[in-house]
Order: structure tokens, then sequence, then C-alpha cells
């Protein structure tokens, strides 16, 4: 299964949150996932979905099943999830995206632990990693569309 949660292995690091009002926020005003929630919602979104159960048996570390309801519980507060009827369980879907959660997340990763350099958090992701062709032109493409924005923002 791969897992899309972006973490810095740090419990004080809360990754991504959004505001009351639906719309994604800062941390201040936000409420932030905590690493279990991270957790949970990286199974939703490798899976699809999943009950209480099935969440808990993916689980990196063992949670007993309320433990894992009530995180479902909180997440369905936040608008992270939704749930519904399946028999007598209920099914729990992702609605935030992994690309707008790990955004935030890295963007956090990038200004706390790289004091905001790019090209620092760049060469950490990509030392030692043997990289295909292919992806090295992806990354290059997308350099070279960062830099034309850059550009015509000067």
């Amino acid at each position: 299964m791969k897992h899309y949660a972006a973490r810095t292995g740090r419990a004080e690091d809360p990754g991504w949150c959004i505001e009351d009002d639906g719309t994604e926020g800062g941390m201040a005003k936000g409420r932030p996932f905590t690493e279990r929630e991270l957790d949970i919602m990286s199974i939703l979104w490798g899976e699809g979905s999943g009950t209480v159960a099935e969440v808990r048996e993916e689980l990196p570390h063992a949670l007993g099943y309320t433990g894992v309801l009530k995180m479902l519980q909180i997440l369905e507060e936040k608008g992270m999830v939704r749930h519904e009827q399946e028999g007598r369980a209920y099914r729990y879907f992702p609605v935030a995206k992994p690309a707008e959660a790990g955004g935030r997340a890295l963007g956090r990763i990038v200004d706390t632990i790289f004091q905001g350099s790019t090209e620092m958090a760049l060469e950490l992701l990509v030392s030692g990693r043997r990289l295909e062709a292919d992806e090295v032109q992806r990354m290059k493409a997308l350099l070279d569309a960062a830099t034309c924005e850059r550009a015509g923002d000067g």
C-alpha cells in the first residue's frame, strides 16, 4: 500500500489544516492533522475508503477500535472524510485530496526545516535516489516553469 501523507517525523509538526469554514488555512486558525490523523488519511487515500476495522488493520501502530472510530469522527468533523452506511458499519471516504495535504505539509517543512530554501529541500529529496530519465525530465520542466513564473513576477 502506498502512503501519501508527508510528515517530518516530528510529533509537533501538525501537517496540513483547514479553516473552520472549510477553506485551507494557517496553523493558528485552522485545525491541523495530527500524526495519527495523517496515518488514517493515508490509508483512506491509498485504499479509496475503509471501515473502522479495515483502517485499524492497516495502521502501522496499535490503536483500539474505539480509538480509530474517534479519529475518524474527528476527521469527519473537520470535513476531511465523509461516511456512508454499509450494513451495520460505516464506510469512510476521504474528502481532502492528498496533493492538497502534501503540498501544505511540504511547504511547512521547506519553511521551517530548510528556512525557505527549496534548493536544500530538493537536494535532500533526490540525493541517494535512483531517478528514471522521464522523472528527471518532468522535474526539469517543473523547474523551468517555476523559473519563467518567477521571471514574470519581477
